[in-house]
């Protein structure tokens, strides 16, 4: 089920209040995504990430259809988080967890 704009809109308002209250900036954040295993999407996601020094792992699931990727990267301020989020949900059929 897709949010819309102005969900996602709060989603990240939200997210931003938490974080800045909850870490130390700059600092590390694990993203989490479910994606149908499709090397395009994969490519996608981790191409957001270029040069980010990101770290990536990415776990299929049992029956390989979906692929879960977490990734790790420093980053310097909650904007930043947001900004890797809104990336990614450009991306369709990717899940932010």
């Amino acid at each position: 089920m897709g949010m819309d704009s102005k969900d996602k809109a709060e989603f990240y308002d939200r997210l931003k209040a938490e974080l800045q209250k909850s870490a130390n900036w700059p600092s590390d954040y694990l993203y989490k995504f479910i994606v149908p295993s499709d090397p395009d999407k994969i490519g996608r996601i981790q191409s957001v990430f270029d040069n980010t020094g990101a770290v990536i792992e990415s776990k299929q699931s049992r029956k390989g259809k979906y692929t879960s990727l977490s990734v790790t990267v420093n980053l310097p301020d909650p904007d930043a988080v947001i900004a890797y989020y809104r990336e990614v949900g450009k991306i369709p059929g990717v899940i932010s967890l």
